[in-house]
């Protein structure tokens, strides 16, 4: 062979090694670079879940608390209403004894 094309072989297998150590270093990067990714989805996922916690809860305890003061309203309505009855009840059992 020539020199030149003994040139052109060594250069083409520096290339081609070159090449292969690229694509080692690439196919160490891939499991780095998926765990990062998967990393990633499963805090996202975490966060949208804890979000939508946070609005389940919102939501179920929003008509709770609505009802409660619904009732403690009809409650005091109640009360006041039967307090000149429960006055005028208990006069007369104080009077009707004394």
């Amino acid at each position: 062979m020539s020199e030149k094309n003994i040139q052109q072989v060594l250069e083409i297998e520096k290339q081609a090694a070159a090449m292969q150590e690229k694509a080692k270093r690439d196919a160490q990067e891939i499991p780095v670079k998926a765990e990062q990714e998967a990393q990633a989805l499963i805090e996202k996922a975490k966060a949208d879940a804890q979000e939508q916690a946070r609005k389940l809860v919102a939501e179920a305890s929003n008509p709770v608390e609505a009802d409660v003061v619904t009732q403690n309203t009809e409650f005091e309505a109640n009360a006041k209403k039967n307090f000149d009855k429960a006055v005028a009840f208990v006069l007369e059992r104080v009077i009707g004894k004394a």
